[in-house]
Formats: C-alpha cells, structure tokens, sequence
C-alpha cells in the first residue's frame, strides 16, 4: 500500500497518509497542527483523493486540521470515548499550554469541529478507500485511544525481518515508550491492561507507526521496550 508521512508543526505529531496506490482514495490519519500545505502536496504528487479522517485519539496535536481536511464531505472516524473531545480539544489542555498554543497558532475561539463524526467502539473493522482496517481499543493515553490495524505493508518497504502487517499505534505504543498517562483522561492502570491485552499480543511480524517518533516493530518492541517487560503474554 501507498504510504506516506510527515511531521506536524508541533510537538512532531505524524500525519500518514495511506492508499491502495497512487491515484486512488486515501486515509488521513491523524491530520494536526500546520498539516495542511504538506499535505495538499502529498495528495497532488501521489494524485489521492481522501476518502475519511481517522484519528487515534482526541488530543488536539492529533485533531487540529480534521475539520479543514473533512471539509463539507469527508467523515471524520473516533473512538465513542474520546468523541467529546471535539467540541473543544483546547479546553482541555492547561492555561501554560494554551497561552502558548494561541500565540503561536492563533485563538482557540477558530475551533470547529468536523460536521460529520462517526463513532467506533473497537475490537470492529472498517473498510475505507478499499482498506480494511481494524479497530483496536487501547484505551490508557485517553479513554478513547485506538490503534489502526491493516493486513498490508507500505510499498517499498526494506526490511532485514519478515513482517506482514502495520499498526498506526497513535500514542500508545512508540520505539523504545509508550503514551503518557498523566493528562486529562489518562490511566495507568487502563495502560497497563492495554498494553497486555492488546499491544503484547500483536505478532512480532507487525510494524508499527506511531504517533510521534520513528518506525519499529513488535518484535523489537516485545524484547526492548522496557514498558512491556514483565507484563506477561
């Protein structure tokens, strides 16, 4: 499969781009902040047009350009648990952060979230764009966090281990870390039973894009990422 991403303005949040190839509907997966010129240019080069939005979960460094990609036409695609999020993602960040976001990317009242929202629960499939994708509730980093499971591989891809499939992780899972769970939302102890239930039991025959940071793969997530040492299987 086509696969393209980038990193956003801030914080490096990836935004990945995903299709059956070039010249064919497409999936944006977590489009955040100052996404939209690098991506209007991945779209003409490859000739995509975007089928839906997908986002991992509801922290506005994931979300801030959904509604300007949705436009009046694309669904944006959620966990129920993180669905309220969209109302207002900037309200939920602290006064620092808040103050700094306004002075470098203007005021919160801009917000609006995208007019068509669909809610997923996990554990569900998807198709899109010709694109089975499978839901994987992973809640921890927000109540709603998800990753987005496909049977396929980005074209190109040079690899010295054999892998089969691809996790879009969001911010549960990273290279050598795993998602944050002091913020609003956050759980350890939901982290904890993600990160056993449903991250540990992935092949190691997957890679892994997460939402910040580069590639990797289970199998040498599972042997040196000290998160998930003594977990169990």
């Amino acid at each position: 499969m086509l696969t393209v991403s980038f990193p956003a303005a801030a914080f490096a949040t990836n935004c990945y781009v995903i299709a059956p190839g070039a010249g064919q509907e497409c999936l944006v997966v977590d489009p955040g902040i100052g996404v939209l010129d690098t991506l209007r240019d991945v779209l003409a080069e490859h000739r995509l047009r975007p089928a839906a939005v997908l986002l991992t979960h509801g922290h506005l460094d994931h979300v801030f350009s959904v509604t300007p990609v949705c436009g009046s036409g694309l669904a944006a695609y959620i966990h129920t648990d993180d669905r309220y999020r969209l109302h207002d993602p900037v309200s939920l960040l602290s006064p620092e952060i808040v103050a700094m976001f306004e002075q470098q990317f203007g005021s919160k009242d801009a917000w609006q979230e995208p007019s068509d929202v669909v809610e997923v629960r996990g554990q569900e499939t998807i198709s899109l764009a010709g694109i089975d994708v499978d839901v994987l509730h992973a809640p921890g980093h927000t109540e709603g966090s998800v990753m987005f499971a496909i049977a396929d591989l980005p074209e190109g891809l040079a690899t010295d281990v054999p892998l089969d499939r691809t996790v879009l992780s969001g911010d549960v899972l990273f290279a050598g870390s795993v998602g944050r769970t002091d913020l609003t939302g956050g759980s350890q102890e939901a982290m904890q039973r993600s990160l056993r239930d449903v991250v540990l039991p992935l092949a190691d025959s997957t890679l892994v894009l997460p939402g910040h940071g580069p590639a990797t793969t289970m199998a040498r997530e599972r042997t040196t990422n000290p998160y998930l040492k003594g977990l169990g299987s």
